[in-house]
């Protein structure tokens, strides 16, 4: 089996294992399941993949993955403050031309796997970070006056307001249409901290930078 043959092999294992998330929650996921979604052996998956943890992994970067792309081709084409009103836009999914992919499943696993895999929850809070990293980042573009500790509680409360909205709103059967709510929420955030921009005191760290 060439390097190649294995990458693809792995990678329609991880792309299984989403499928089989998506389309079934976490409870009934095997091996089998993950086999079939992908079009393979039980025994390759766990030739591959022995350790399910790992595979759980892979799934998570796969994930990030795709949203990073889906950024990066929109922000290439931006500048200044369009670029913060992109990314608020689209993880709010109000972004023409760039629908946020459908993962709800997907990640409502991985979190309920959070609670009992290191492995899991550190990824995700990697990949937590990296946003809330990213959006202080385009919010201190866009507001460059702005003390850096500030743009970080806002950058916070982003990732707040966004996986609340999908994690603990939406995905129960309220209209996504109501992403407008968050979304304008946001803004009036990122208004109050230019009008009075004090960020609070002994918050210590967000995301891992001082600031």
């Amino acid at each position: 089996m060439t390097d190649d043959t294995v990458t693809d092999t792995k990678a329609r294992i991880v792309l299984g294992a989403l499928k089989g998330l998506q389309r079934h929650g976490l409870a009934p996921l095997s091996y089998d399941v993950i086999a079939a979604e992908a079009d393979t052996t039980r025994q390759l998956v766990r030739y591959h993949f022995p350790d399910p943890d790992t595979l759980m992994v892979a799934v998570c970067d796969q994930l990030a993955a795709v949203y990073r792309q889906l950024l990066v081709e929109n922000a290439a084409r931006l500048t200044g403050p369009g670029r913060l009103d992109m990314f608020l836009d689209f993880y709010f999914d109000l972004l023409d031309g760039a629908a946020k992919p459908r993962d709800d499943r997907a990640y409502d696993a991985m979190m309920s796997l959070s609670a009992s895999s290191t492995l899991v929850r550190d990824n995700l809070r990697n990949q937590y970070t990296l946003l809330g990293q990213v959006i202080a980042h385009e919010i201190n573009a866009a507001h460059p006056a702005m003390p850096a500790r500030a743009t970080e509680e806002l950058a916070y409360g982003f990732v707040c307001l966004m996986y609340g909205h999908w994690k603990m709103v939406a995905s129960l059967g309220f209209s996504e249409a109501h992403g407008k709510v968050s979304r304008a929420a946001m803004d009036r955030l990122i208004r109050s901290y230019v009008d009075d921009g004090d960020p609070l005191e002994n918050v210590g760290r967000i995301w891992g930078v001082d600031a």
